[in-house]
């Protein structure tokens, strides 16, 4: 099983100024980190519903900023998708 999320180092890694915390970029890598974790939790316990649901909550949540941060600036959500590793 996954190490839990460590918030502090993600923030630090995608953080655009010394106290963001809260941009799109942010919150992204956050919930990347989170479906990440989330994923390895349902290989164990396939019947899980409950966090199932939350993780495609969390999913489309994701997709959501997504959609936003490449509508208002391609430059960061193509560096994005490369940084997090998430399109094929």
């Amino acid at each position: 099983m996954s190490e839990v999320v460590n918030k502090e180092e993600v923030i630090s890694n995608f953080r655009i100024h010394e106290k963001d915390t809260g941009s799109c970029e942010v919150q992204i890598a956050l919930l990347t980190a989170r479906i990440t974790h989330l994923t390895e939790h349902l290989r164990g316990h396939r019947k899980d519903f409950h966090s199932r649901r939350g993780l495609l909550q969390m999913t489309s949540k994701r997709r959501k900023l997504l959609n936003y941060l490449k509508k208002h600036n391609l430059v960061k959500y193509t560096e994005l998708l490369q940084k997090l590793n998430l399109r094929k």
